[in-house]
Formats: C-alpha cells, structure tokens, sequence
C-alpha cells in the first residue's frame, strides 16, 4: 500500500530492540516499552508559511530518529504498525 503524508507529518515505523537482555532473560511482550528510535519511511511536503511557499522538511526518508513513548497516531499498513507524526514530534535524527 503507498501512504503519502500530507503537510509536516511524517510516517515511520518503530525498530524493535533486541529481545534478550544481560544474563539471557527474556522480555515478554507485555512488559516490553514502546521503542523510541524508529525509521522514517515517507514523508509530507512540509509547513505551508505566510507566502503559501513549503517549508522544507528536516528529516528524510531512510533517516533513524528517536520520537516520544506516546507520540503520533499508530496506524496499520499492511499488516505492520507504522505511527504518523508531526515534523516537530520528532525528538532528533541518528547519524
């Protein structure tokens, strides 16, 4: 399915963390946090200013970034969870 995001939002989807921590335990699903770094997969045009001109986006498709536990809207695209957010909910781009 092809998603485009419309103005300064941003679709991506979460990168899960290893399952397996210090000494072999491993973490149920229920008990595991939401990861905070995801991938950005599309993105929209960008702000409109005051002239009706787009503001450039700051991140890029393919970029890592790392957004809030409980930021964006989830959503479901063929059978994988994505989250569509704001540009401005993004917290910072992995290099």
């Amino acid at each position: 399915m092809k998603i485009r995001p419309l103005a300064d939002r941003i679709l991506v989807k979460r990168i899960e963390q290893n399952e397996m921590k210090k000494g072999g335990i491993i973490i149920p699903d229920t008990a595991k946090e939401k990861p905070q770094e995801a991938e950005v997969v599309a993105i929209g045009p960008g702000k409109l200013d005051d002239n009706g001109k787009h503001i450039p986006m700051e991140v890029k498709k393919g970029n890592r970034v790392l957004i809030g536990k409980y930021s964006g809207a989830e959503v479901t695209l063929d059978g994988e969870e994505h989250l569509i957010l704001r540009e401005d909910e993004v917290l910072a781009v992995i290099e």
